[in-house]
């Protein structure tokens, strides 16, 4: 049997709670989900206690479950080329930043 968003492919932007919880419903619901975090960071919720195998948090694991995750500097020319490429082989791309930070980083609509 079909999932319904089967074939729909989201970039995940989101970070703690209300974001990632959000994209794993439509991941559960069968879209792709490819997380995009921070290289050498990662997104702020994987050092949410409590802890489990080799210091991987239980609430990073359980919101991000069926998704594919990626790391891409997107203050540098190759990570915004990649993420801009990205973009156009994507059906949504899913945040929960403030109002102008995807200005700032040149990611909104109309970049």
């Amino acid at each position: 049997m079909s999932r319904p968003l089967a074939g729909v492919r989201i970039l995940d932007l989101s970070q703690m709670l209300a974001g990632p919880y959000g994209t794993m419903i439509l991941g559960d619901l069968g879209a792709e989900i490819i997380k995009i975090e921070k290289p050498g960071e990662g997104e702020i919720g994987r050092g949410m206690p409590p802890h489990y195998f080799h210091g991987e948090s239980v609430y990073f694991l359980s919101v991000n479950r069926n998704k594919k995750s990626l790391t891409l500097d997107l203050k540098a020319p190759e990570g915004l080329d990649i993420f801009y490429r990205l973009v156009k082989l994507s059906d949504v791309v899913y945040d929960n930043f403030r109002p102008g930070v995807l200005e700032k980083l040149r990611i909104d609509y109309e970049s």
